[in-house]
Order: structure tokens, then C-alpha cells, then sequence
């Protein structure tokens, strides 16, 4: 009985290391390519900054771009909140610090989100706006924050990029 134990267990570490020893392809790194913008936009790869309008606003600004943001969001100014046909609405004023273009907005107020920060949380009303990014027009969800002290007045998140745009971070302004 021993004798049996021993040839299988002899067999079994034969078999294992033949196995072993078979080769198999080793995956190879490839090099970086520097892609033209051109190309990068045909593929739906952006950058790290890209242009964005708010219609009816004619003049586009620019936008950080924020994979790790749930939600976007706009530099918005006197933000009052009112009622309008038993609903809660929000009138706020986005001005393009490049061009001055500056648009008054009256929206449905969709919900109120808590931005978690280390300091605080902050609670911002977020309203759905037309937006155009590249050559795609569609509505999304936009928190509205005094954004005064960030250098970009939009932040464009995931509900915005996901299914649209792969991010490139060695690119910016890709869109036009």
C-alpha cells in the first residue's frame, strides 16, 4: 500500500513539473504612442481640460474634467431658491469669466447633494442643464457651487463622461 502511495505521489510531482516547464508566451509592454488630437477625438479620448457651453450661452469655458466626481459641476452666483407651480426651483447666474457672457438660469431643483469634504460637508442644489460637450448636446445633472476659487468654472464628472469619453490626462482641449 505504501509502495502505490509513493508511486502516485511520484507520478503527481512528474506530471507537476512537466507542466511547469512548458513555456508559455510572456505578455509584452508596449511602448506610449503620442496620439494627434485629431485622432484622439475621433476615439472619444479627451483631456484633462476640455471646453464646454451652456446653451443658450454662446461662448464656451473651460472645464476641469473629474473622474473621480460623481456628479459635475457649474460656478453658479446668486443662487435664490423659489416655488413655482407647488415645485422648488432655483434662479442662479453663470457668468464666462473669459468673454463676461453672463445668462440668468431658473431650474427645477432636482435635489439637494452633500459634497463631502475633509474639513466639511457642503450641501449645493443640483438642477438638470443643457449642456454641449464636443458635438453632442444632452441634458445633465449639474450641482451649482460658488466656484470662484478654483482656476476652471465647470467640473465635469462621471455622469457626464460615462459611456462618452475616455480621459487622456497628457491631452487637454481635444473638443471643439
Amino acid at each position: 500500500m505504501m509502495k502505490n502511495l509513493s508511486r502516485i505521489f511520484l507520478s503527481c510531482l512528474l506530471a507537476l513539473a512537466s507542466a511547469s516547464c512548458e513555456t508559455s508566451p510572456r505578455p509584452s509592454i508596449v511602448p506610449a504612442v503620442e496620439r494627434p488630437k485629431a485622432d484622439a477625438h475621433r476615439q472619444n479620448i479627451i483631456g484633462e481640460v476640455e471646453p464646454v457651453y451652456l446653451p443658450p450661452a454662446t461662448s464656451p469655458f473651460l472645464a476641469r474634467i473629474d473622474t473621480g466626481a460623481q456628479y459635475s459641476a457649474i460656478d453658479a452666483r446668486n443662487i435664490k431658491f423659489f416655488e413655482r407651480d407647488g415645485e422648488k426651483w432655483v434662479a442662479f447666474t453663470v457668468t464666462n469669466r473669459q468673454t463676461g457672457e453672463s445668462r440668468r438660469f431658473e431650474k427645477e431643483l432636482v435635489r439637494q447633494v452633500t459634497i463631502k469634504r475633509i474639513e466639511e460637508s457642503e450641501k449645493r442644489p443640483m438642477v438638470e442643464m443643457d449642456v454641449k460637450f464636443g458635438t453632442e448636446t444632452f441634458r445633465a445633472l449639474f450641482s451649482l457651487a460658488d466656484r470662484s476659487k478654483f482656476d476652471y468654472q465647470a467640473l465635469i464628472g462621471r455622469n457626464i463622461l460615462n459611456g462618452r469619453a475616455i480621459v487622456d490626462t497628457s491631452l487637454t482641449q481635444t473638443l471643439h
